[in-house]
């Protein structure tokens, strides 16, 4: 069903339910998994009088988020195609799903304020009405437990 599976992964909670979502969903496919990290444009790293050393935290931070979310691909045997990029998520999920023709995106999302809807955008839609593939908002919360019983059982077996 599909082939190439986008997720978008930010290492909040919502990004993990969506992450584990998306990957045992693109093994169930024996799809492409991509992994595409966001360092908001808004964090302040692109910001005039951010020193170099706040700069260079922030961007390990999110590198380490990165290497994290493909290690729990990894877990299930997916090779992800993991990429950091700086600038507005919605833009960037838009455009790296159109790059490597994703057939689905899979999203996290958290709850919000109707004031902090209004005020921070909404990504989810502005990526359901800008790509032309499926959009999964992942709100299946995997436990640790359950995902490692999942890993476990997926494990290949000793000869």
């Amino acid at each position: 069903m599909y082939k190439r599976v986008l997720m978008a992964y930010d290492g909040t909670r919502e990004g993990m339910i969506a992450l584990r979502e998306g990957a045992l969903l693109a093994r169930r496919c024996g799809a492409r998994a991509f992994l595409l990290c966001i360092l908001p444009e808004s964090s302040g790293l692109m910001a005039e009088n951010t020193t170099s050393l706040l700069a260079d935290k922030q961007m390990a931070h999110y590198k380490d988020l990165l290497a994290r979310g493909a290690a729990v691909l990894k877990q299930l045997g997916l090779h992800p195609v993991a990429k950091l990029v700086i600038g507005e998520p919605a833009l960037q999920i838009g455009a790296y799903a159109k790059e490597v023709r994703a057939d689905l995106v899979v999203l996290g999302q958290r709850k919000m304020s109707l004031l902090q809807r209004w005020w921070s955008g909404a990504t989810g839609a502005y990526v359901s009405d800008h790509v032309t593939c499926s959009v999964l908002i992942g709100r299946n919360a995997i436990s640790d437990a359950e995902f490692d019983t999942i890993l476990r059982e997926s494990a290949p077996s000793a000869p």
